[in-house]
């Protein structure tokens, strides 16, 4: 085939193409703003300066112990600035950085350290015990390197012969860092929470990193030097890639060793906060705080959520209370959310239940996605636009992953039709909004009719004495499955099973109204999310 006129004699060479890789951020804000507030932890303050300077010295210090190219460095800390560094630092050297889930066990850690072949091990000491059980588990002998964090005042072992500070002492602050040799190189390694056998590791690359960072920035209205409050966890698919995002507008980024209500209200109030994300369980803690915690917040701050769609109730006391909700929505497998809750002003004319309505949508896809819709995952046929045919939503595009690592099958299945398979069923609003109405695992099929547990777990919210509820199909002798809902009960509040079921009789269709009720702390991950699994086997024992 001939060439085109527009590529005969017009090649891509060092001048008009370079990798795209989210390293460059750094650079040019510490060019730009060498003495803005990069950095807040406690009484700790670092400039764009000094945080260019140590992630260099991590990258320079990694490269002079053999890390190169395509090698691992596993990462056991909390939203601490070692963190920080260790987004920019690792992938300096051309390594891979894999964030560690700080709340799993032992046995899955070890599975993860195994598995990615981690060549160093960066660790806090309040993680020390867990940490040494795995590694006796493991195969792997990384080497080890202990993080004492200022704002850590526990106990706990140091397990290897290096202190972090002292590694990264011997780092170069002008080490000469490379871009990727490629964009689709690996940059970041994130485990699924593995709850249907070993975690499965996600691949992200330089690309995709580069372009949800810029595409996060656009779609949460980040002006120039936002207050970045961390309540993510930043090893949740690497903060969703706001540790990149928050240096394209030198923003600043105000660590939080742990979420309590406390702690937020004064950050907000003392740093001037303007964003934060967080599963809704960030919410409920703002929400059900004493007043004696709460502070007048400073402006407007805006919380980005996703995980399940937030209830109307949880809306609009975060309202209230001074915080702009927006509902995003992805999974690890896409760099975090790639999809917005994308509000139009006039929204702002309706009545408050239909604004929560629209709020509860996930919404539209980011800038950065090139492809979202919901189809027949039999046909891989788009349903129809009307609000109520379900399918499965999927993906294509540079933010969704490479795949997962040494697991082609897994790969081949997640990407069968040149469409990347989320699992979630959803309908396709005639705006084009999509709207979760389930996991295709979560569905309740009760006597031939299909339940949305999210519709019956909305419902619920809405009763005034509920804080948190979780609805899972519970075997059921004559309809196959019926629905189970467990319950958390504000605090002081009280509600019997005869409240809730009369409740839901009001709001819901009859065969769609709970059969069981249990009241009961309900299992969550360290990222918020409700463990559903673990509540259907609690059904069993009924």
């Amino acid at each position: 085939m001939a060439k085109a006129p527009y590529d005969t004699d017009l090649d891509r060479n060092p001048a008009n193409h370079q990798p795209l890789t989210p390293l460059g951020f750094l650079e040019r804000a510490a060019s730009v703003f060498p003495d803005r507030t990069a950095i807040v932890h406690g009484a700790l303050r670092r400039t764009y300066a000094d945080f260019y300077a140590r992630a260099r010295r991590l990258a320079s210090a990694l490269s002079k112990r053999g890390i190169k190219r395509g090698d691992t460095v596993s990462v056991m800390l909390a939203n601490t600035p070692a963190m920080l560094e260790a987004h920019y630092g690792v992938p300096m050297c051309q390594a891979v950085l894999n964030t560690l889930n700080t709340r799993l066990d032992a046995a899955i850690i070890a599975f993860s350290l195994d598995h990615a072949e981690t060549k160093v091990l960066i660790t806090d000491r309040e993680y020390s015990k867990i940490v040494k059980e795995a590694l006796s588990l493991a195969k792997v002998k990384p080497l080890i390197i202990d993080y004492d964090d200022p704002e850590y005042s526990g106990s706990g072992e140091r397990l290897g012969g290096i202190d972090y500070e002292d590694f990264i002492a011997h780092g170069d602050a002008n080490f000469a860092w490379s871009m990727p040799d490629d964009e689709w190189d690996a940059i970041t390694l994130n485990y699924t929470s593995g709850t249907t056998g070993d975690p499965k590791g996600v691949v992200y690359h330089h690309r995709g990193a580069h372009l949800l960072s810029v595409g996060n920035v656009v779609t949460c209205s980040m002006g120039k030097h936002p207050v970045y409050l961390w309540t993510l966890p930043m090893f949740h698919c690497n903060g969703w890639c706001f540790p990149w995002s928050i240096s394209v507008v030198a923003g600043t980024h105000v660590c939080l060793r742990y979420v309590r209500a406390a702690a937020m209200y004064d950050a907000i109030a003392n740093h001037k906060v303007t964003h934060l994300c967080g599963a809704p369980i960030v919410m409920a803690t703002l929400l059900n705080a004493p007043d004696t915690e709460k502070k007048p917040l400073p402006h407007a701050v805006e919380f980005f959520t996703a995980a399940a769609p937030p209830p109307e109730a949880v809306l609009a006391a975060m309202k209230n209370a001074g915080f702009n909700v927006t509902h995003l929505y992805g999974l690890t497998e896409c760099y975090g959310p790639s999809v917005v809750n994308d509000w139009h002003r006039e929204w702002d004319a309706l009545p408050p239940a239909e604004q929560a309505a629209k709020k509860a949508r996930q919404g539209v896809r980011y800038g950065a996605l090139e492809a979202l819709d919901v189809l027949d995952p039999e046909t891989m046929q788009p349903v129809p636009r009307d609000g109520t045919t379900m399918g499965e939503v999927m993906m294509r595009g540079n933010v969704v992953m490479k795949g997962y690592l040494k697991n082609r099958k897994s790969t081949d299945a997640a990407f069968a039709g040149g469409w990347f398979h989320t699992g979630d069923l959803g309908v396709m609003h005639p705006d084009g909004y999509i709207q979760l109405k389930d996991r295709s695992k979560d569905i309740i099929i009760s006597g031939g009719e299909n339940i949305s547990s999210i519709e019956v777990e909305d419902a619920l919210y809405k009763h005034p004495a509920v804080m948190a509820v979780a609805v899972v199909a519970k075997q059921d002798d004559k309809w196959g499955e019926t629905p189970c809902a467990f319950v958390e009960l504000k605090p002081g509040a009280q509600a019997s099973i005869e409240d809730l079921t009369a409740w839901c009789k009001k709001h819901l269709a009859g065969y769609k109204v709970p059969r069981h009720f249990v009241f009961a702390e309900i299992p969550k991950t360290s990222t918020g999310k409700i463990q559903k699994f673990k509540l259907r086997e609690m059904t069993k024992g009924l």
